[in-house]
């Protein structure tokens, strides 16, 4: 087949709301979109100069070698029409909604004295189901509160007039112990527990309020008829009604009919929560799992994921609360994005149960997969740091002197987001006297960057300096030297208030404390502390011991070293025999070195 020529095809889309179609070379559908204008969508995708379009964008690009569309009278409609295509055809990259589980719902089955139990199934015959419930807990609830307030049948037979008229059934154990009221022969009437079955479906379909006062008004009229029998019954039910109520969550009944939505995405998956209200109550809940395929918005993934739900769940509600403003234009829908309120606090306790998915669903994935968090952290990282390219390779240097004398200098390497101890280095300081720590970094770096430029290893994509702005120059001066302060991005962390500064910048960045790019800077700074810490004190302490090992008639500097190397520390060389002595020192120095320990 021949190039795709966009431009001619361009030409006979009109400015109309509509869903689009792409297909590839083999006349495969590969994309499904909608666009409340066509022509303008669809010449976004070819249109790169205008429009940062990402890897897997330009992929879907270069395949497509026909465009087809379908205009609609409306937005919404093609909203709807999108999201049926999509169900059907599956293209290959348009995003893949997951739900990994199949929720139960409640039903009551369509049939003379309707039974009502939990399924995972849906059967259109007739029967009303209610669900799909998230919590399996709550939907027990639900039941328990049924069947503690209503006395249903639970058998299975078939309770037609004929055949109860014909006497075809007994009464079993069920009526016997006051669980049925035993319509099988009659003994409770169709209307009465039609009654019961109108009650019940009020209550799961968030109407319990209404439920109550009507109780409330039976046993009122009881206890003024004396009918104390019937009173203390419906009293009972009372209680019932109002226990479930209190358990659940109640937000205002001024609140009667709307729909929540809120998101949490990142690179590759977004996390879609709903909420259902109705009469002030929270009746159902559900959070989707949604992969991306193409860099998709976060409006985009809000937008499918409403159809999907509001599909789901026969939601009728004219208005939804969602955290930003929606690009869809629908005279019979309100979308509303909270200030202030009870609505606020729907949106804020949405977002709360997607973030906390999100969290448990991205731990799961890692633990399976470590890969992906560490794919995912130097992601964040490269942005969080304004980076042009993965911190895969990170160093950071400390010093370390004990007033002024034994100046050391320490670099740890993190290698994927990781300690690499077996690339950790540390330096004699050589050219710098006295307590100089900003020399001192200049010699560190300089030494380090030069060794790999000539060892020709490759250089890290990201360098911290344990200090502020000085130690920070200094370490950029090093750089400039090697002529490599381009090719790789160098900050520096001030250890009071975990400030970080770029070089030439007065103004430093600072970080969210809980963000994992702060956490990771942070083990790099503790890490590189420690090895430089434990290299100086080593250093220090063989310092120490020298001192004292000079202070021996006839043994000096050389010699103390010579000692130190031979048996490393002073405790071994009191144990020593002559003979190990006699190794490095002559008989004139070990009598010395001998009576000096004695003493």
């Amino acid at each position: 087949m021949s190039a795709f020529d966009h431009k001619k095809a361009l030409a006979d889309i009109p400015h109309k709301p509509g869903v689009y179609q792409y297909f590839d070379e083999e006349d495969l559908l590969i994309y499904i979109g909608k666009a409340k204008d066509l022509r303008n969508r669809v010449g976004s995708y070819f249109n790169q100069d205008k429009h940062q379009i990402n890897g897997k964008t330009k992929v879907l690009v270069s395949k497509i070698r026909r465009i087809s569309f379908t205009i609609v009278d409306t937005e919404i409609d093609a909203w709807l029409l999108e999201n049926s295509l999509i169900k059907k055809h599956q293209p290959r990259y348009n995003i893949m909604l997951k739900d990994d589980k199949t929720y139960p719902w409640i039903i009551i089955k369509k049939e003379d004295f309707p039974r009502i139990y939990w399924t995972r199934k849906m059967i259109k015959d007739g029967s009303t189901y209610f669900g799909p419930y998230a919590s399996v807990g709550m939907m027990h609830t639900i039941l328990d509160l049924i069947k503690e307030t209503y006395t249903l049948r639970t058998c299975n037979l078939p309770l037609t007039p004929q055949n109860i008229n014909d006497g075809k059934f007994k009464v079993c154990l069920e009526y016997q112990i006051g669980n049925c009221k035993g319509p099988c022969q009659n003994y409770q009437s169709k209307a009465d527990y039609d009654q019961n079955i109108e009650e019940i479906t009020a209550i799961l379909n968030g109407k319990i309020g209404n439920v109550i006062r009507e109780v409330k008004q039976v046993v009122k009229k009881a206890s003024e008829d004396l009918n104390f029998e019937l009173a203390y019954s419906y009293q009972k039910k009372l209680l019932f009604l109002e226990k479930y109520q209190s358990k659940s969550t109640v937000v205002n009944s001024a609140i009667t009919n709307i729909d929540v939505v809120s998101i949490a995405s990142d690179e590759r998956y977004a996390f879609v929560n709903y909420l259902k209200v109705v009469n002030g109550s929270i009746i159902q809940t559900q959070t989707i799992e949604i992969k991306k395929r193409l860099d998709e918005t976060d409006e985009e993934l809000l937008t499918i994921a409403i159809t999907e739900f509001r599909t789901k769940f026969s939601s009728t509600s004219k208005e939804i609360i969602v955290p930003f403003t929606i690009p869809l234009l629908d005279k019979n829908l309100k979308f509303t994005v909270p200030k202030l309120g009870e609505k606020k606090k729907l949106l804020e306790l949405s977002e709360k149960n997607v973030l906390f998915f999100k969290r448990e669903k991205l731990n799961q994935y890692e633990k399976l997969n470590p890969d992906l968090r560490t794919d995912r952290i130097l992601t964040q990282m490269q942005k969080d740091l304004r980076l042009t390219q993965l911190p895969q390779h990170i160093e950071c240097f400390d010093n370390s002197n004990f007033q002024g004398k034994y100046p050391v200098s320490a670099i740890v390497v993190f290698k994927d987001a990781k300690p690499s101890k077996k690339d950790y280095r540390h330096f004699n300081v050589k050219t710098v006297e006295g307590p100089n720590d900003f020399a001192t970094m200049e010699e560190a770096v300089y030494r380090r960057y030069k060794r790999m430029l000539e060892e020709e290893q490759s250089l890290p994509q990201l360098i911290i300096i344990d200090g502020g702005k000085g130690q920070l120059s200094s370490a950029v001066s090093s750089l400039k030297k090697l002529g490599i302060h381009k090719k790789v991005t160098v900050i520096g962390i001030a250890k009071r208030l975990e400030e970080l500064y770029y070089p030439g910048d007065s103004f430093p960045l600072y970080l969210d404390k809980k963000s994992e790019t702060l956490k990771i800077i942070q083990q790099l700074r503790d890490e590189a502390h420690r090895f430089g810490i434990t290299f100086h004190r080593k250093k220090r302490d063989q310092g120490t011991l020298k001192t004292e090992l000079e202070i021996i008639p006839g043994i000096g500097k050389t010699t103390a070293d010579k000692l130190l190397v031979k048996f490393k520390s002073v405790k071994k060389i009191k144990e020593a025999t002559e003979e190990e002595l006699a190794q490095v020192l002559n008989k004139k120095q070990i009598i010395a070195l001998t009576d000096y320990f004695k003493a």
